[in-house]
């Protein structure tokens, strides 16, 4: 299928690694003229230059914290006017809300909730005026069945869910839409992280808690970061004028729930 949006230009936040360069990788493949970003210079380009090999797409990196007012300023320097927004940044660690003070839920909401609002606020207008734009977050599976240990991205992550289906209702008729995406386990090293804090927790082996974790997905395993591209390159197609304002969950069937 072509999704109709080759030419078109898209910031990637967080791309380095993972979800994020899995969407940007996606997004290249359909023609796409990207501005990747991150924190760390040497991964941001090591991946901008794979991004480039395969698929000859062009590629703007913008070195920055995206949770930070420099870091959004420097992604939008870099593309002042996107077709494409894909809000992404790293979870907060889990632990246990009794030793997060303030300045650890402040971290999380500044990372989590309030960075893909002001970047949606500093592009969604353009977007509009333009009568096309494509806005994908990437939240947590969490969202929809919260995870005892990551409280911090519960709150954070279910803040920006709420205003999302707020604000999607109001830019869909001007051929602008807002969509998240909500990841289960892929196989990615912030899924490794967590499975290591929760293995020293229970004092297991961490391969022997993936495995665990693998089997008891329905799907039996976790999922590749390219299958999360693939869904999140439709949601930015020309063919998704018509949805807005949905939570669409990949995690292999691990949520049971009907809605």
């Amino acid at each position: 299928m072509d999704l109709g949006i080759a030419g078109r230009r898209a910031i990637v936040c967080a791309a380095s690694k993972g979800l994020g360069k899995a969407c940007a990788m996606a997004l290249a493949r359909e023609g796409v003229e990207l501005t990747i970003t991150a924190r760390g210079r040497e991964a941001l380009e090591a991946a901008a230059d794979e991004i480039r090999a395969v698929t000859g797409a062009t590629v703007t990196t913008a070195v920055g914290d995206i949770a930070t007012e420099e870091g959004r300023a420097a992604a939008l320097a870099a593309c002042p006017e996107p077709d494409i927004l894909v809000n992404n940044a790293g979870g907060p660690p889990p632990g246990d809300f009794r030793d997060w003070d303030r300045d650890a839920w402040i971290r999380a909401v500044d990372a989590n909730m309030l960075a893909p609002i002001f970047l949606i606020k500093a592009t969604v207008d353009g977007m509009i005026a333009r009568s096309w734009g494509r806005i994908v977050n990437i939240t947590s599976a969490a969202v929809k069945a919260p995870i005892p240990n990551l409280g911090l991205s519960n709150g954070a992550r279910a803040g920006l869910t709420g205003f999302v289906a707020g604000l999607s209702r109001q830019t869909v008729r001007h051929n602008v839409t807002i969509n998240n995406l909500l990841p289960g386990p892929f196989e990615t090293d912030r899924l490794r992280v967590t499975m290591e804090g929760m293995a020293v927790a229970q004092g297991i082996g961490v391969e022997a808690l993936l495995d665990e974790r693998r089997a008891a997905n329905p799907a039996h395993r976790f999922g590749d970061p390219a299958e999360f591209g693939s869904v999140c390159a439709f949601l930015c197609s020309a063919h998704t004028g018509f949805m807005t304002g949905q939570n669409i969950v990949l995690d292999g069937g691990g949520y049971s729930g009907t809605l």
